[in-house]
């Protein structure tokens, strides 16, 4: 447990009215569903960021990189504090599961229709309304 919050990025890759989400393995959000995203290390910019999160965990370049919003994650069971920054850019190339240690399973998925459960980041990023845009 650290008092003080990490910062990571989140990638919205979509493909139509769909989403590309992925099924988390490993210690932080097991069994959960999010985009690709993890922390940013140090002199990263925040596209870059997202971007190489993206091509290590579903094998995609990114392209046309933007800011969406933040969201605000406190991980109460694992006393976990997360400022995630959320970008969108689209993918060039097909996704698959390039990172089996991290990745489950992936899928392009209706933002009506999500899988459960999300990710906090993600079920934050919903639930604020903060996307999809309307």
């Amino acid at each position: 447990m650290t008092e003080t919050p990490q910062v990571g990025t989140a990638m919205i890759l979509t493909k139509g009215d769909k989403v590309l989400l992925m099924k988390r393995k490993g210690p932080h959000g097991t069994g959960t569903w999010s985009t690709p995203g993890g922390h940013l290390d140090f002199g990263e910019t925040l596209e870059g960021c997202a971007a190489r999160e993206a091509k290590e965990e579903v094998g995609v370049d990114v392209v046309d990189v933007r800011f969406r919003a933040v969201t605000n994650d406190i991980f109460e069971g694992t006393g976990q504090h997360y400022i995630t920054i959320w970008l969108e850019g689209k993918a060039v190339g097909d996704p698959f599961i390039a990172a089996e240690k991290e990745v489950a399973e992936i899928g392009w998925f209706a933002w009506d229709a999500l899988p459960q459960p999300l990710f906090l980041p993600l079920e934050n990023l919903v639930k604020e309304n903060s996307y999809p845009p309307k």
